[in-house]
């Protein structure tokens, strides 16, 4: 193990940042890009069963928010301290730290997977599913929550390999799971009828798949940490990782109530409303998982190269993610604003959701460059231990900024005010971000000087 983590802190502390994070972020944003695509996938294939069953899949999605909200705070948490401890040739530790962040995954999911089956009906009411909605959304929802564990330890399992620098590992598991998830979409809901239960079933075998490949690197001794219940920390090594994992709480969390207020507002327009700012939103998801994807590519270079107190590339490797993301975010934009209408009508034959979907998401993607600060920010307090900053930030655009966008813009544009309401909250954080990067920078200019201080004593 010791000799696969020298070589791995060797390649991680020296080489170019420009090649390691393009690395690291090509399969990274492989995988995240076939996670949005299944996760598109269920919504194209159910939204050509009726337009109540494709609101019902944005029904659900707070409940998939919630479920990584579990995930991601403890894959991210636990990611960003194994990175650092990693770079500080800390590995007895790293190990502790991601069995522990592992099988804590497993319980939180179980429990979400009883509390789900037990209260499933009172919880589509209260996400805002019409009576109309609530039969499909209980059907999909059903299956998701026995996936729930499943999922929590799959997040863990691969924010773990990307933090080692191994991010091939994890497209393997991603991209297979994703392939097999439409084929079976395809299946269930086409050719056998399964309905809109046809699609969640292809999800739980999916995630199945996947998380069996991401466990077996482990098994296989590929990855440098270790998942073995002898290795779990205690109680304070649990709360370190959700600490250091809050930003990502925050934001999914954010994601799932934000997700909920959008729906119910949607909904006082009708539910080809709430259909067409569902697939909006994936639309948009989907596009910015890429920038998702260099980001996460940049986060075990940023946090390896924090703990080996190299600031210099910490700050060119922040420097490549922000103005590539935002060239590469930059395209999308265009290509989505000039044909947005026939994006929207390839995924649901509804005239009034295609209007209400083509105004949203042309007001979205007029933001999608500015996304580069937004994620790169974020990730670099994160990555480099500044969870305060780091935690408010990822509060931002889904909480601080979209909840009273949400609230205010519908009562005083009417259904323009859902359209434009994610728009408004992206530029407000945007120019929130902007600060705490100058601020960080200035922080580490001052820590590159202790340090060269300290070394020439």
């Amino acid at each position: 193990m010791n000799k696969n983590a020298d070589e791995q802190y060797n390649k991680m502390v020296n080489t170019p940042v420009s090649i390691l994070i393009t690395k690291l972020a090509v399969p990274t944003v492989i995988s995240m890009l076939v996670t949005s695509i299944y996760n598109m996938a269920d919504t194209f294939f159910v939204s050509h069963i009726s337009t109540q069953a494709s609101a019902a899949v944005g029904i659900v999605f707070p409940i998939m928010s919630i479920i990584q909200a579990c995930g991601f705070t403890l894959g991210m948490g636990s990611g960003s301290l194994i990175s650092r401890r990693l770079g500080e040739k800390k590995n007895d530790e790293a190990v502790r730290i991601s069995s522990t962040a592992f099988f804590s995954a497993i319980c939180f999911g179980l429990i979400l997977t009883v509390l789900g089956l037990v209260f499933s009906s009172p919880f589509m009411r209260l996400v805002g599913a019409s009576e109309g909605v609530l039969p499909y959304a209980n059907d999909y929802a059903r299956y998701i929550f026995w996936g729930a564990p499943i999922m929590c330890a799959s997040f863990v399992l691969n924010n773990v390999l990307r933090s080692e620098g191994k991010a091939f590992f994890s497209m393997i598991a991603l991209t297979s799971g994703g392939v097999i998830n439409i084929f079976l979409d395809f299946l269930f809901i086409n050719i056998f009828g399964f309905g809109i239960k046809g699609a969640a079933i292809a999800t739980l075998i999916s995630q199945l798949i996947s998380f069996s490949i991401l466990l077996s690197w482990f098994i296989r001794g590929k990855a440098i940490c270790k998942m073995n219940l002898k290795y779990m920390g205690g109680i304070f090594v649990l709360l370190q990782i959700i600490g250091t994992g809050m930003p990502s709480l925050a934001r999914q969390g954010l994601a799932s109530i934000a997700t909920i207020l959008l729906n119910r507002t949607a909904g006082g327009y009708g539910d080809s409303a709430v259909a067409a700012m569902s697939i909006c939103t994936k639309i948009v998801m989907f596009i910015a998982s890429i920038m998702i994807g260099i980001g996460q590519g940049f986060n075990p270079v940023s946090g390896y190269n924090f703990g080996a107190k190299r600031y210099d590339r910490v700050k060119a490797a922040y420097r490549f993610l922000v103005l590539n993301g935002f060239g590469i975010m930059a395209l999308f934009s265009i290509v989505c604003t000039i044909f947005a209408r026939t994006i929207l009508s390839r995924f649901i034959d509804d005239e009034t959701a295609i209007a209400i979907g083509t105004v949203a998401l042309r007001c979205q993607v007029c933001v999608l460059p500015l996304h580069a600060i937004i994620v790169g920010t974020n990730m670099l307090m994160q990555s480099c231990g500044q969870i305060k900053s780091a935690t408010f930030l990822s509060c931002n655009r889904q909480g601080v900024y979209f909840i009273p966008a949400i609230l205010i813009l519908p009562a005083i544009f009417g259904l323009t005010g859902v359209e434009i309401s994610q728009a408004v909250a992206d530029f407000f954080s945007v120019l929130t971000a902007i600060p705490y990067a100058i601020w960080f920078f200035r922080k580490m200019n001052r820590l590159e000087k202790e340090h060269l201080a300290v070394e020439k004593d």
